[in-house]
């Protein structure tokens, strides 16, 4: 592609140090898109002929067929998938073939399909993303009236249900496709006809390309366009972030399926067992996620330290932001999809649950409220309850059968009302708390939201 130039052959090393079609051969059908909207354009500036546009197209589309069929043949020493696409072309179909560059560089062309990659990397992800919510949606319905103990510091704290604790994850699955959403209209904006860095005085019509490719626009500044992987890096930034969600779910699960938790079950399909030991059952899909994450992480720095000290416009250091996007997007991918089929047959011992929220400290802070309903200030009521608690705890027994009286004659008889779970979770009655009330509220919310 460049041998006018160069009187030696480039050494087999710097091939195989610079090639990148091992990989980035997964641009092949936005690649040819690309230079089917390229060629149009071409024809349109009568820098074609109608039969030569027409021969572009076809060679195209075979090209695109043998790709999926698995019977073409990449090539090293033609570097990357836009090389090996054009000279396959131009072996089909000739002359025609060696027209297609014409008015673009490979660095217009790539950032071109990067952009169309990234985007439909974002509407599977999205929609990946709705089936997970769905398949904890459906578990939050049935178990919307499971009490069991919600933790800070994982120390028990206070009363929830699993409904209310599994919408959680449903509302941070949400803010994660919204920033997908902002990244998609961001990166939706085509470079193509933007050369190498400073556009081609052969003029196309690029907005008549950029509606054919989806594009709501193009780029308005040519260095920027052959410069830009912001895209790239907020993808990777969300995708790291809806990982992080995900390994904090799986930390959730692989808690509530020890045997000191106890309240949920994983089926067999979603699990291992043990080389040595026969009674394990181990919850690996959910430690595999939680390691992943880490993976996604890496790949967002690898490419912010790729980027951070390069001048404009293109340099060979930008290959380095495909093997990171393709990685993570398909870590993700799987990982979605795998955490959607176990949760939907997730199983949680509602029995297990119900007795780890029976334990009474779980209603301190309902106690020191009952106070404050009787006109002790806050901060004495949190004393009073905290001095209880330490009474309980030195004659070894639990806060409900303590006298409250000897602690403060504010206690009256009808604390006892105050140690009934039922009535503490409906008093929990403010958007947002996880009254039954509430948590069927929200999930018939969700429902018509994910529909």
């Amino acid at each position: 592609m460049w041998k006018g130039r160069f009187t030696q052959q480039t050494a087999d090393l710097v091939q195989r140090y610079g090639e990148s079609i091992s990989y980035d051969w997964r641009l092949f059908p936005h690649d040819i898109a690309g230079s089917i909207a390229h060629a149009r354009a071409q024809m349109h500036a009568d820098l074609l002929t109608e039969d030569e546009f027409s021969q572009i197209e076809t060679g195209l589309r075979e090209i695109q067929r043998e790709i999926e069929a698995g019977e073409f043949e990449f090539s090293t020493e033609l570097e990357d998938i836009h090389m090996n696409i054009e000279a396959a072309l131009t072996q089909k179909i000739g002359p025609a073939g060696a027209k297609l560059h014409t008015a673009r560089s490979r660095n217009d062309q790539v950032a071109t399909d990067t952009r169309l990659y990234c985007r439909s990397a974002i509407d599977s992800i999205l929609s990946l993303s709705t089936e997970l919510q769905k398949a904890l949606l459906s578990q939050a319905e049935h178990h919307a009236a499971t009490i069991l103990p919600g933790y800070t510091h994982l120390q028990r704290g206070q009363p929830v249900t699993a409904g209310h604790h599994l919408l959680a994850y449903v509302e941070m699955l949400e803010r994660d496709k919204q920033r997908l959403r902002d990244c998609r209209k961001r990166l939706n904006v085509c470079p193509l006809g933007s050369g190498a860095l400073a556009g081609s005085t052969i003029n196309l019509d690029r907005s008549a390309i950029a509606q054919e490719l989806g594009f709501d626009g193009i780029s308005t500044n040519s260095m920027d366009a052959i410069a830009d992987r912001d895209y790239i890096a907020e993808l990777l930034f969300v995708l790291s972030l809806l990982g992080a969600h995900l390994s904090r779910f799986s930390e959730d699960l692989i808690l509530w399926c020890s045997t000191e938790f106890g309240f949920a079950t994983l089926s067999d399909k979603h699990t291992t067992g043990s080389s040595l030991m026969p009674q394990k059952k181990n919850p690996d899909v959910c430690e595999l996620t939680r390691g992943k994450t880490g993976r996604l992480v890496g790949n967002l720095i690898a490419l912010l330290t790729a980027l951070k000290g390069l001048p404009l416009t293109y340099n060979r250091d930008l290959q380095e932001d495909k093997e990171p996007l393709f990685d993570s997007v398909e870590t993700l991918t799987l990982a979605l999809e795998v955490n959607a089929e176990m949760i939907s047959s997730m199983g949680l011992n509602i029995e297990n649950c119900r007795k780890a929220a029976q334990d009474p400290l779980l209603l301190a802070t309902d106690l020191a409220d009952y106070l404050v309903r009787k006109g002790v200030p806050f901060r004495d009521a949190h004393d009073l309850v905290g001095k209880a608690v330490a009474s309980a705890e030195e004659h070894n027994i639990t806060l409900d059968a303590l006298d409250l009286s000897l602690i403060s004659e504010k206690f009256g008889d009808d604390t006892e009302a105050v140690f009934n779970l039922e009535g503490a979770l409906k008093a929990r009655s403010n958007p947002g708390s996880p009254s039954l009330e509430n948590v069927l509220g929200e999930i018939q919310r969700w429902k018509a939201e994910l529909a």
